[in-house]
């Protein structure tokens, strides 16, 4: 059985404990006074990247939209696929009219091999309005680490320098058109109950 290293499962243990929402209650027995407030750190935040057709945009040229941002990469055999599907029926359940309200993202963590190009050709496969953002190194680690996002690679060969996966968080994030962290669905969510709860989170908000 594979030994997972200690920091991942300290990152995988911060990613679930933020992704809970940006309060967390507790009870405080002692005192008997119900339920404290316990802050866990923000998720989300600004970013510069490049989407798919070579611009670069940044966290604020999404402003006034709700996002349902991604992260994976082009080349995963499943997980990512069957995400942004799930994001893609969803929005289709919701309607056109509070599916416009919606901006689906889809955040590359493959640098060497993710250009706009090749993010160009995939998201075609899935949703019409979906975006795909990539970028260097550096502006990758920044948004993965906003967003508690864990990836590394894995299945590296001496014999072909791109035959390699990537590891990676499989949670998909819902900004605000504040650009504020909403809520999250973890992987496997059903494309009926995403739908549902964007149109609660929608609704609440009088969209």
């Amino acid at each position: 059985m594979k030994t997972i290293p200690t920091p991942v499962i300290v990152l995988f243990t911060l990613l679930i404990a933020v992704v809970g929402g940006l309060v967390v209650l507790e009870a405080n027995r002692d005192e008997g006074e119900g339920l404290v407030p316990v802050q866990v750190p923000p998720v989300g935040g600004p970013f510069t990247l490049v989407d798919h057709t070579g611009k670069t945009v940044t966290d604020k040229d999404f402003r006034g939209s709700y996002l349902l941002i991604f992260f994976g990469y082009t080349f995963c055999p499943d997980v990512c696929p069957t995400n942004l599907s799930t994001v893609s029926d969803a929005l289709d359940i919701i309607g056109e009219e509070l599916a416009a309200k919606v901006t689906p993202i889809f955040v590359s963590v493959d640098t060497e091999r993710d250009t706009p190009e090749v993010l160009a050709d995939y998201i075609v496969n899935f949703h019409p309005r979906l975006v795909g953002l990539t970028g260097n190194r550096e502006q990758i680690l920044d948004v993965a680490k906003s967003y508690r996002v864990y990836f590394a690679k894995s299945g590296e060969t001496k014999d072909d320098a791109e035959a390699y996966l990537i590891d990676h968080s499989a949670i998909t994030y819902l900004v605000g058109p504040d650009g504020k962290f909403v809520r999250h669905f973890p992987h496997g969510i059903s494309p009926e109950i995403m739908a549902e709860r964007l149109r609660q989170v929608l609704g609440a908000a009088g969209v």
